[in-house]
């Protein structure tokens, strides 16, 4: 295995899938890709993004800062990359696993209730979308 492409979100639960991607690139001497997909909520008019580059500016900033944060202490050797992109999460953590020929794509489970059931979550979009392998991450909060 060379690439993991770990999808972290802004959850409590983030550094528990990371760790566990971690661990795997490290038994595996595989490198990490950190991505965050950056959705804009459905409340949220998409016309206020077309020619609205500060909010685009802003949003992607504060993504990056957050996967920073959160990747600060990953060892450099295993570190490839830090991405973010603005997509519905599952086709872009999909996406980039394609694009950046990523061997594994880890993602966190968050439960399954409510409007889950009848839209599926993140977790169950990339499992049944993806072209390669999904290890999802179960977290207990």
């Amino acid at each position: 295995m060379k690439r993991i492409l770990v999808a972290l979100d802004g959850s409590p639960r983030a550094g528990t899938v990371l760790a566990a991607a971690l661990q795997l690139a490290e038994l595996t001497e595989a490198k990490l890709i950190a991505y965050r997909a950056i959705g804009v909520p459905p409340e949220m008019s998409s016309a206020i993004l077309v020619g609205g580059d500060q909010l685009e500016r802003v949003l992607e900033a504060t993504a990056r800062a957050e996967l920073e944060r959160l990747v600060r202490d990953v060892p450099s050797p295993r570190l490839e990359a830090i991405e973010t992109a603005f997509a519905t999460p599952w086709d872009g953590i999909c996406r980039a696993a394609r694009e950046r020929e990523a061997d594994l794509i880890v993602i966190g489970s968050h439960g399954y209730h409510g409007l889950d059931r009848l839209l599926g979550t993140t977790a169950a979009k990339v499992v049944n979308h993806a072209d390669r392998n999904v290890l999802v991450v179960r977290t207990h909060l």
